[in-house]
């Protein structure tokens, strides 16, 4: 057990997960059923690539000096704790009594054509109607609640990544 949770395993299991839930989004949530994604959605996709990008190069140099990898960990752990707060936040809007959901407005592509860069993350942290729909659930939840719970994971992981950081398998 001990040698599944060293660093470097840990770090390619985090670009796996990064692999797998973009693929998913993209081919069957996208191509299969669909779906387009909602900016809420974007912006947790985003967060879902830094953290794998991060994870990338701490996979392949395996860095030995802590400072390094203290820095890559810092960088991942940004990209999924973005990607947690937008999927809560998104969830919060499905939550929303009907009266109170925000109304749809024009796509993330007129905003940022648009708007300054500080508008367009308001404009997209309030929301929209399109953001607060449930158009698919598995399990009983919906997609944001099961992008929650993994980026949640994904998170517990970072602190045994931190742990292995602070102490190493000898």
């Amino acid at each position: 057990m001990r040698q599944l949770t060293t660093y470097r395993n840990l770090q390619v299991f985090l670009v796996l997960m990064a692999v797998i839930g973009m693929s998913f989004a993209l081919f069957f949530l996208q191509r299969y059923m669909g779906f387009s994604p909602c900016p809420l959605c974007i912006f947790q996709r985003i967060g879902l690539m830094v953290m794998g990008g991060f994870a990338l190069v701490a996979a392949v140099f395996n860095p030995k000096a802590i400072a390094v990898r203290l820095i890559l960990w810092l960088g991942s752990l940004a990209g999924i704790g973005w990607a947690a707060i937008v999927a809560g936040r998104h969830v919060w809007l499905q939550h929303l009594p009907a009266d109170q959901v925000p109304s749809c407005g024009p796509g993330l592509d007129y905003w940022l054509d648009t708007l300054p860069m500080q508008q367009v993350l308001k404009e997209v942290f309030t929301g929209s109607g399109e953001c607060a729909s449930i158009d698919w659930t598995f399990m009983g939840l919906s997609i944001p609640e099961q992008s929650l719970i993994l980026f949640s994971i994904l998170i517990l992981v970072h602190l045994l990544i931190l742990w292995r950081i602070v102490r190493p398998i000898r």
